[in-house]
C-alpha cells in the first residue's frame, strides 16, 4: 500500500504523533543494513528507549545481539528514510523498500509483551 504524500505517515494513519524523546535510544539491527525491506515496530518506551526497534531484510532474529542501541539522533546516518515513521505512536509498526512499498499498522501484541 502507498502513502499518500501529501499527508505525514501519521495523517495517513490517522493517529497523534508521538516523537521519540531527543537522546533516546532505539534498537538497530547493523548486520542488517543494505537489505531490503526496512521494518520497525515500536513498543512501550523503557530505561531511555523510545520503543523502536528496526532491522533490514528477512525475518527479525531472537539473538540477545541482534540489535544494536542508536541515540535517535543518529538515525540519519544509517536510514535517513525511516525518520518521518518514527513518530508512529507505541504499537504501530512500518514496512517499507526501495520499490515505493509502504505499510503502516497497529499491532497489539506490541502492547502486550515484549516481541524479543
Amino acid at each position: 500500500m502507498k502513502i499518500i504524500r501529501e499527508k505525514t505517515v501519521c495523517e495517513w494513519a490517522e493517529v497523534t504523533p508521538t516523537e521519540p524523546e531527543s537522546g533516546s535510544k532505539l534498537g538497530l539491527a547493523l548486520s542488517t543494513l543494505g537489505q531490503q525491506p526496512i521494518h520497525g515496530l515500536r513498543t512501550e518506551p523503557q530505561n531511555g528507549t523510545n520503543g523502536w526497534y528496526i532491522w533490514c531484510g528477512g525475518e527479525m532474529s531472537k539473538d540477545e545481539d541482534f540489535f544494536s542501541p542508536l541515540h535517535i539522533e543518529h538515525i540519519d546516518n544509517y536510514l535517513p528514510e525511516i525518520k518521518e515513521y518514527l513518530n508512529l505512536p507505541v504499537g504501530f509498526r512500518f514496512l517499507i523498500d526501495d520499490k515505493n512499498y509502504e505499510d503502516v499498522w497497529f499491532d497489539q501484541t506490541l502492547l502486550d509483551a515484549n516481541p524479543r
